[in-house]
């Protein structure tokens, strides 16, 4: 199935450069403390994201990975600011001093190239902390005289930190390519060359993951070993303790069951760290004294608060939950999600005052260091739960999606484009619904160069379920609106149209009603409707939605994994309901 999407932007050295500037500025008028730490981290972050962006660019043009000066220089000054981060962190706070040389080494880039810049997936989805690496290679008992190795995307920045906490030169990095399950690494002979005649250092491998089939690490690893690096010296630093996935190959599967690995979990860090690094201590400074514990909903637990019983439970894809917490203050439940590290945090706090101010979100009290905080309704009842009259239903989504289509515009990620949509949905139909019924879907679409110019893209809500709507009185407060127009996925930003899609779908919407729906969008946001590109956004949702649940269902068992498959049968049927 296609579901899945990297998030790849392009941008100007120079204006990367501007922003990280802007950035560090802003900590040198910051009291010390959590907040101040948190916007060092995200300089941090984007100084990565340009050092990943310049070095990949290189090994586009060479086809291959080399010591060049930018790859030199570029990780020495990430050496620099890791440095910073890691005072910081160690230090609660208290300090922020950063060598000038950083500057001498950020300029010192081509500021008229552009280059393509990866989101790093675990910083924005998936609660990886750079600390973690701080205190993973701070333990792991390794010496200054370690060669540190980082894998690109988010290698490139967390090969940064481990060098750091072990007092190491600077790392380099690789972009092992090929296969997903294959991967394999092209680096100059002479890198390995060099590395072979230093005897008895140690080498760590630094990455998120691994993945199904950890196949970047082994990578890696097998480069190591055939260059003559004996096995019982190279090291991992991954982001879980886990095995690697069923797609890798027996070889990696050894070496990985017995190599030495080096991992901190967020819930390490931030559950049972420290006072200065204690989550529940950066929300006290929010929200103030809690009445208790922080209460784990991730995972699908947050269900328990919403139903009577499992039986009334929606599907949920537990893998790709965003870990989330409940907190009570003064009696009053608080929602702590995690929101994602830097720029990306800070965004979804604008996204989320901003919603609530217009009436359709629950408020938000901040953000701290990766965590969102707002609201919780625990009175309120899921749109799934309770009856709602039709015509206020119709009203309040058209409001809502009018609101977003008139002030929210797009923010830094373009979706997939309507080629990259119809693709989708014409693959995932075949591989759902067969053949036949996946060729009559690709006659049936029109061709996306037509509809193109109708595109409008918003920051769209991408999550249209009866479920993440609550029941207020006669009012509907919309949840999760922040995450996935930006999520782990291919959709992405889309027109408006993709919401209006979702709205038809998930509630069932007639003809009328949808016509209705389209007026008052079109109406509070101020912009047509296109009759046209909906009716192809239509089956591109169902096709979406339909290779989405099987994708997850298909890594789950039990009820978790019925109900995802009664929600994909759901959407299938939805389909061929659209081609009859």
């Amino acid at each position: 199935m296609l579901v899945y999407g990297d998030v790849e932007t392009s941008e100007t050295v120079a204006a990367r450069q501007a922003a990280i500037r802007d950035l560090l500025s802003k900590t040198q008028t910051m009291p010390p403390g959590i907040e101040r730490h948190g916007a060092l981290v995200a300089a941090f972050i984007a100084t990565a994201e340009l050092v990943q962006g310049m070095i990949d660019a290189e090994f586009h043009d060479r086809g291959c990975d080399r010591l060049s000066t930018t790859h030199e220089m570029g990780m020495e000054c990430l050496l620099i600011i890791a440095h910073s981060v890691a005072r910081s962190w160690w230090t609660g706070f208290e300090e922020n001093a950063l060598s000038s040389s950083f500057f001498t080494a950020l300029l010192s880039f081509d500021p008229t190239r552009t280059i393509r810049i990866k989101q790093a997936e675990g910083y924005a989805f998936y609660a990886l902390y750079p600390e973690s690496y701080l205190e993973a290679a701070r333990a792991s008992g390794l010496g200054q005289d370690t060669q540190v190795i980082g894998i690109r995307s988010i290698g490139t920045g967390l090969s940064a930190v481990v060098a750091t906490a072990l007092g190491a030169r600077a790392p380099f990095t690789l972009r092992p390519t090929g296969h997903p399950f294959r991967r394999e690494v092209t680096a100059d002979p002479a890198l390995a060359r060099r590395l072979a005649m230093e005897p008895g250092r140690s080498f760590a491998i630094v990455d998120e993951g691994p993945g199904l089939s950890g196949s970047s690490f082994g990578a890696v690893a097998d480069w190591l070993e055939e260059a003559g690096i004996p096995r019982e010296r190279i090291h991992f630093f991954p982001s879980h303790g886990g095995a690697l996935g069923p797609q890798a190959s027996p070889h990696h599967q050894e070496r990985w069951s017995q190599a030495p690995r080096h991992i901190r979990t967020m819930d390490d860090l931030l559950l049972r760290g420290s006072p200065a690094h204690d989550l529940a201590a950066w929300l006290e400074e929010l929200i103030g004294p809690l009445d208790g514990p922080l209460e784990d909903i991730s995972g699908g637990a947050w269900r328990r608060h919403r139903y009577r019983g499992e039986a009334s439970w929606p599907p949920s894809n537990l893998q790709q939950e965003r870990r989330k917490f409940l907190v009570r203050s003064d009696g009053a439940p608080w929602l702590v999600k995690f929101a994602g590290l830097g720029e990306t945090g800070a965004r979804k706090l604008r996204m989320a005052r901003r919603l609530h101010e217009a009436g359709f979100a629950p408020g938000a009290a901040g953000y701290r260091h990766g965590f969102l905080v707002q609201s919780w309704h625990e009175e309120a009842q899921g749109l799934d739960q309770v009856a709602f009259d039709r015509g206020r239903l119709i009203d309040q989504i058209g409001t809502y999606l009018g609101f977003r289509s008139r002030h929210c515009p797009e923010e830094g990620r373009q979706g997939a484009s309507l080629a990259e949509l119809r693709h989708m949905a014409v693959f995932n139909t075949r591989q759902a619904l067969g053949e036949d019924t996946g060729s009559a879907l690709e006659r049936d679409l029109p061709h996306p160069g037509c509809l193109e110019g109708k595109v409008r893209r918003v920051w769209s809500d991408n999550r249209m379920q009866a479920w993440e709507w609550l029941v207020t009185g006669e009012r509907l407060v919309k949840t999760d609106a922040l995450d996935h127009s930006a999520a782990h996925d291919l959709i992405g930003s889309q027109d408006i149209g993709w919401d209006i899609a979702g709205a038809i779908v998930e509630f069932g919407l007639s003809e009328e009603e949808s016509a209705r729906l389209c007026t008052i969008v079109e109406q509070e946001g101020g912009h047509p409707v296109s009759s046209e590109l909906l009716t192809f956004l239509l089956p591109c949702y169902c096709a979406f939605q339909m290779g989405a649940h099987l994708m997850a269902a298909a890594g789950l068992g039990g009820e978790d994994q019925a109900r995802l498959r009664k929600a994909a049968d759901r959407y299938s049927r939805r389909l061929h309901g659209l081609k009859s």
